[in-house]
């Protein structure tokens, strides 16, 4: 018997179709649209990543370009496109097309478009895929020029990059006379794709399927490219075939291994691979990674990877706090694999783990002024991890602007004839149904400070259809009114079904309830044994030192303690913060000792305070903790 042929059953709704009004993501989008978008420019100019396409660049001169360098400033057009297909903007849409306008003056006759290898190095093109970057930037420069497209209409990027896209196809591939290569930082697969459903053109979804699967057959591409340079293969080194996640075939993988960002980026091409061709294989892949992922190797914040040294995974339950590195844009990568997985399957783990990569370690990378940006992400800190507004490696700051601009993309889904609601999130949505019949969802809630949600549903006349409203995983007790009525719907994979004729006015009200949890770690992560965490809704918080007298790393919290959660509206723009009871060290004691006897090792009773891990590091310098002792 056949294994079942996925496909895509709930796409998201167009960025344009969603509206965000809510007290949470409202001003963060503002502040993304009004200072993140026009900082980040402002360090691409100043950096030379902007002057790099006048191609002008010569010997001697500084700054140098670099290899990856336009990578970060397609980013920063798709952020600035997003950011302008909902927050209209005269001045923004003339500068990009300024700015599309030099970067197209920059392709080559042939197609081929990087700033880098067209002046610095022109000879190494196509050289070294393994270590230079090519097809990843290329990758993001396509995603720009999609994104420019579907926000102003203009095709001037989105023609370029499909001939580029084409050129590269004329390159590579199994046919004779083609490279059979792909790139050592994945990025390409999932944009082509990108460019496939903007386009209709099947070109691009065959090139994206070629350089997925030739991923990790052998002979290996990254051994004979290093023989035609006159270099040993050096693929042992830091396990490098791992560390690209090209050890083995794609479908065959079945632990993340390697630098997360670029696995991230692997899996989401799969996962959408899945769906457009209905390959089983490559969902199945994609499951046995997942489990592997959340079960063993992911953070509590949704944070991923816990090493520097590659920047990525090692062992599993190996999640230390103070040196870990979950790099902002690996958290970015967990929520687009995620969002691409509950496509295929409306399944609320993966909308779950989306917004626990969404809410904890993906918006910590960002500083609540959107000026300042951490890289890594660690879980415990003694005051000298700081954000800071830019980074010789730029990947993340030009990252976390495109991820928070495309916020509307993640919150509904619509498949053949329902709509679910994946996030709850202020605002209004409007899409049409199969038949034509048009339905306006909006939500008021004050999510995720409180659990209540209230759901309006305006067909344009009476409709029959299917609406999931997913059940959050943290949430133990919730009740459901439909009309004012208690209801308790079926529930289908964590989704709330409710099918029947719905008609102008029906609403649905949600009462998700939000106690503070005390978290625990699995047995075998041994950095967290005897300790708890605190989660209220779907936010991890920590302790900093600004609110304590005391260094918080020293503080124990009694199970008997009890908690409370209330809103602070004067605190870093107005968040829900936790309180309770905990005990401290006698400092006294330890003046003069090194060691003493646990019965003599007195504490005194102090005032915890915890705040959302997003926020840490807004306020004074001090040590911070999301992991405390139990007692």
């Amino acid at each position: 018997m056949k294994p079942n042929r996925p496909s895509i059953t709930h796409r998201p709704l167009p960025l344009t179709a969603v509206n965000i009004e809510d007290e949470f993501w409202g001003p963060r989008l503002r502040v993304n649209s009004t200072r993140t978008v026009p900082a980040i420019y402002r360090h691409c100019k100043e950096t030379g990543h902007v002057g790099a396409f006048a191609l002008d660049w010569k010997p001697g001169v500084e700054p140098k370009p670099h290899f990856f360098w336009d990578s970060d400033f397609a980013k920063w057009i798709e952020g600035a496109c997003y950011s302008l297909a909902t927050h209209p903007n005269p001045e923004l849409e003339a500068l990009l097309d300024e700015v599309v306008k030099s970067v197209v003056s920059a392709q080559q006759p042939d197609g081929y478009l990087n700033t880098y290898f067209t002046v610095v190095e022109p000879e190494k093109r196509w050289s070294n895929l393994r270590d230079y970057h090519e097809l990843y930037c290329a990758g993001h420069l396509i995603e720009a020029g999609v994104a420019y497209f579907q926000a102003t209409g203009k095709r001037t990027l989105l023609d370029a990059v499909c001939r580029y896209a084409d050129y590269i196809g004329e390159t590579f591939g199994v046919e004779p006379g083609k490279r059979r290569g792909y790139c050592g930082h994945e990025e390409i697969e999932l944009a082509l794709i990108k460019l496939y459903r903007a386009t209709h053109n099947e070109r691009y979804l065959r090139l994206s399927e070629y350089f997925v699967r030739e991923r990790g057959r052998q002979p290996y591409y990254f051994d004979l490219e290093a023989e035609a340079r006159g270099e040993p293969p050096d693929m042992n080194h830091a396990g490098r075939y791992e560390y690209c996640q090209a050890h083995r075939p794609v479908v065959e993988q079945t632990e993340v291994v390697g630098h997360a960002v670029r696995a991230m980026y692997l899996y989401s091409a799969m996962a959408d691979l899945a769906g457009e061709l209905g390959d089983p294989a490559l969902l199945s892949a994609c499951e046995k990674l997942w489990d592997d992922l959340c079960l063993k190797k992911l953070y509590i914040t949704g944070g991923i990877g816990p090493s520097s040294h590659n920047e990525g995974f090692t062992r599993g339950f190996d999640l230390p706090n103070d040196t870990a590195y979950a790099e902002t844009c690996a958290a970015i990568g967990l929520a687009l694999w995620n969002h691409r997985l509950l496509q295929l399957d409306c399944n609320s783990r993966y909308a779950d783990m989306l917004e626990k990569a969404l809410y904890n370690g993906a918006i910590s990378g960002v500083s609540l002024d959107g000026e300042r940006f951490f890289y890594t992400n660690p879980l415990a800190g003694n005051g000298d991890h700081h954000r800071v507004p830019w980074f010789g490696c730029a990947c993340c700051p030009t990252n976390i602007v495109r991820f928070v601009a495309s916020l509307g993309n993640f919150i509904y889904g619509q498949g053949a004839d329902s709509l679910a609601v994946h996030l709850y999130v202020q605002g209004a949505a409007q899409t049409s149904l199969a038949d034509g019949t048009e339905v306006r969802l909006s939500q008021q809630t004050r999510y995720p400070w409180e659990g209540r949600v209230r759901i309006s549903i305006d067909p344009s006349r009476p409709a029959e259809f299917c609406l999931r409203l997913r059940i959050p995983g943290w949430c133990r007790q919730y009740g459901i009114k439909l009309n004012g009525e208690q209801i308790q719907p079926p529930v289908e994979k964590g989704y709330a079904i409710l099918r029947r004729q719905w008609k102008p006015g029906d609403t649905i009200e949600l009462d998700f309830q939000m106690p503070v949890e005390r978290m625990a770690a699995h047995p075998n992560v041994s950095s967290d044994q005897g300790r708890v965490a605190l989660q209220r809704g779907p936010l991890v918080y920590c302790l900093e030192g600004v609110d304590h007298d005391v260094n918080v790393r020293h503080l124990i919290l009694p199970d008997t303690a009890k908690l409370e959660a209330h809103f602070e509206p004067e605190l870093l723009g107005g968040m829900v913060v936790i309180e309770g009871e905990a005990a401290a060290p006698r400092d006294e004691l330890w003046n003069s000792l090194l060691y003493t006897r646990s019965d003599q090792a007195a504490t005194r009773p102090v005032r915890l305070k915890a705040i959302p891990y997003f926020a840490w590091d807004n306020r004074a310098a001090g040590e911070m903790t999301v992991w405390l002792p139990r007692s």
